[in-house]
């Protein structure tokens, strides 16, 4: 073979190799989009190097597959679905308790899946190789929570906060822990952008008649004034 042969065959060979590691490249990229979707643009943002995002990301994958994760049985998914409810209702005395209560609530199921829970952001990490379509709820309402033992926060915020745990907190659990509820008991919660509903918080100037079961409200014969952006409890049939 010629000098010039080898030469040719060399630079094929060479340009074989690199067209390999680019398709590698990039089939590696695409699975860590679909895994990590917008947590993949925001480790990108936030480090500022896609290759070094990418490197991080490999690694909270490798971390990840060395957890012993475990399902939860149908009697503890019960557990915690009562033990929301209960957080629902809760709110309709004292939200800024409520809230507490979801994050303790939270960080106990994420801890029963078998995810470590001594630092925030590792257990952000660690969640997101499987849980990242609702991270960033995870993230929102750690933030009003750490804004509420401030006293920064208003009512509508503590809302928000209880429906960004609950989206990570059925994301963990499998199904949704409050079940659809019947339009009797939506007049009495406040309807989020998202969809989800999250219980009025009740008026202080309630009447000493009035009862709550499941986070609703119902009306005595002298109704307090309605809590702004929120509808007014409907009347039960027994107090018309």
């Amino acid at each position: 073979m010629s000098a010039t042969a080898t030469i040719v065959l060399i630079v094929v060979i060479l340009v074989v190799l690199a067209a390999i590691a680019l398709g590698a490249r990039a089939a590696r990229r695409r699975r860590l989009q679909q895994t990590f979707g917008p947590e993949y643009d925001r480790v990108v943002a936030d480090t500022g190097n896609r290759t070094e995002a990418e490197r991080e990301l490999l690694e909270r994958t490798k971390r990840h597959a060395r957890l012993e994760l475990k399902p939860l049985s149908a009697e503890s998914r019960s557990r915690y679905t009562a033990a929301w409810e209960e957080v629902q209702i809760q709110f309709v005395d004292d939200p800024k308790a409520a809230v507490e209560t979801a994050d303790e609530l939270v960080t106990r199921l994420i801890t029963e899946r078998g995810y470590p829970t001594g630092d925030y952001d590792e257990r952000l990490a660690d969640l997101s190789v499987e849980h990242a379509a609702t991270l960033e709820h995870y993230r929102k309402a750690h933030e009003i929570s750490r804004r509420s033992k401030n006293d920064e926060t208003g009512t509508e915020d503590l809302r928000q906060a209880l429906v960004h745990y609950r989206a990570l907190f059925a994301d963990l659990l499998g199904e949704d822990p409050v079940p659809n509820r019947s339009a009797t008991d939506s007049t009495a919660t406040g309807t989020t952008g998202t969809g989800t509903t999250v219980p009025a918080q009740r008026p202080a100037t309630e009447d000493a008649g009035t009862t709550s079961t499941t986070g609703t409200t119902s009306a005595t014969s002298t109704d307090p004034a309605p809590t702004p952006g929120v509808a007014p409890a409907r009347p039960d049939a027994t107090s018309r």
